[in-house]
């Protein structure tokens, strides 16, 4: 797959807890871009975070909490985002959105 040179990075952070038709709902994210043919997608799991709501989570053993924020990365061409936003919107019922526009340098694998 060839990358155009402009493209964007589309991020989305939500809870891990949260799901969605059975599934994590990052992990049903990720398979739904991988279904559209999305450039990548990568999945982080944050170590401490807070969100509208104001709630620190963190993992330390104090305050240990099951529902880490976690952040969904994907990089494409921004009409093949949109198009996978106007699938997965439905199914973040909390969290955050954001797309940027981005210089793409180089997208390389081994054959």
């Amino acid at each position: 797959m060839k990358l155009p040179d402009q493209g964007c990075l589309l991020k989305i952070i939500v809870g891990e807890a949260l799901r969605y038709q059975g599934m994590p709902l990052y992990e049903w994210i990720v398979i739904e871009a991988r279904k559209q043919g999305i450039a990548g997608a990568t999945v982080y799991r944050g170590i401490m975070g807070f969100g509208a709501n104001s709630r620190i989570k963190t993992n330390s053993v104090l305050r240990l909490s099951n529902d880490m924020p976690v952040v969904i990365e994907m990089i494409d061409e921004a009409q093949k985002l949109e198009k996978l936003l106007d699938t997965i919107d439905p199914a973040i019922s909390e969290g955050i959105v954001t797309l940027q526009d981005l210089a793409i340098r180089m997208y390389r694998h081994r054959k």
